[in-house]
């Protein structure tokens, strides 16, 4: 019991980390353009994120389900894949890189996943049909196919709107285009955030459901209190308590490191105005809101950045700061490798002290 309780404050401390290091993409732009003060995007954020995360579970369920076959996860498995993930989290933040937390996330949980079978690759669902709603499902059509197709749809959907805007505005003055732009952006920025917690808050939801359920399972909550009945999870579900506590945490996370990132994503790719940001927002909000209610767990912060980048473009190419991207990138690229990596070392050395 004491391992369970502890393994959810680590499920926990991801979602923290998760909160200072993705969520402040969703407000970076708002805060930037100067539209909100940092404290007033901080609380719109949070409370954004915690309506969004209560809203759905498709996201949370593919991460329990359809990435590793969860017959063969066990405590020492989520455990390792958390911790990879919280130490790539980290890494990239202290650069301030805006990396995929959903990915490392995801590459953890692989990596844990071999390691758990014993090297055997045959544990990750590359491509399955599910029998209930007979969909593709698994690593392949979930993660890797999104991985690739959400950024080229950010930048894409991001210059489009960007030039729709450009011609309807062509006539006003700059004073009503910042003024009103201005208002509209604090829409776009709360839709943002409520993207995120639909999409990003879930994915913490549903670690913490898998281990309930697999410790249900595995008989790891028998003796447990009647007072305490109500952790017991014999089918896998993701109860509303697994939902507050997990918005609540990013809340916090969100109010307290978000800077290094909000610096990068507001003001280091490309110099916005309101007008910017509201386009840019508003598509990246498009996209991950649709990329959610499929459950698909998309990288808020491949987006986001795609969406900056495409908006940037319609000023003029080298408008947008290439070598700033290219670092992005970079993390894009090391992400799942280097989680993957993390989750197999952290297993083996849980096993050799004895954890399974």
């Amino acid at each position: 019991m004491t391992f369970i309780l502890f393994l959810m404050v680590v499920a926990l401390a991801f979602e923290y980390v998760n909160g200072f290091h993705d969520a402040a993409n969703a407000i970076a732009t708002s805060v930037a353009t100067k539209v909100l003060t940092a404290r007033q995007a901080v609380t719109m954020a949070a409370i954004c994120d915690l309506c969004g995360a209560l809203t759905g579970t498709a996201v949370a369920t593919t991460i329990a389900k359809g990435v590793v076959n969860e017959e063969a996860v066990t405590l020492t498995t989520i455990f390792a894949a958390l911790m990879a993930a919280i130490i790539w989290n980290l890494i990239t933040w202290w650069f301030g890189l805006p990396s995929s937390s959903s990915h490392a996330l995801i590459g953890g949980l692989c990596g844990a996943g071999v390691a758990t079978a014993s090297g055997s690759m045959s544990v990750i669902k590359w491509s399955v049909m599910d029998p209930t709603s007979h969909k593709m499902m698994g690593l392949l059509h979930k993660v890797v196919v999104p991985m690739f197709v959400s950024p080229i749809c950010g930048a894409l959907v991001g210059f489009t709107f960007m030039g729709l805007l450009i011609v309807l505005v062509g006539g006003w003055r700059p004073l009503t285009i910042n003024r009103v732009f201005g208002k509209l952006q604090i829409g776009s920025a709360a839709w943002m955030s409520f993207c995120h917690g639909l999409n990003d808050a879930q994915k913490t939801m549903g670690i913490i459901a898998l281990t309930l359920w697999t410790a249900t399972k595995s008989g790891s909550l028998d003796h447990l209190p009647a007072w305490l009945g109500w952790l017991r999870t014999p089918e896998f579900d993701i109860k509303i308590w697994v939902k507050v506590i997990c918005a609540v945490t990013m809340g916090a996370g969100i109010a307290t490191g978000g800077w290094r990132i909000i610096r990068t994503m507001g003001s280091k790719l490309v110099k916005l105005q309101p007008i910017h940001g509201f386009a840019a927002q508003t598509a990246a909000a498009a996209v991950i809101n649709v990329a959610s209610l499929w459950g698909m767990p998309l990288s808020t912060t491949h987006v986001i950045s795609t969406s900056i980048m495409g908006v940037g473009a319609t000023k003029r190419l080298n408008a947008v700061k290439w070598a700033v991207m290219g670092r992005i990138v970079w993390g894009w690229v090391l992400t799942l490798p280097i989680t993957a990596s993390l989750g197999y070392s952290i297993y083996f050395g849980c096993k050799l002290l004895g954890l399974r």
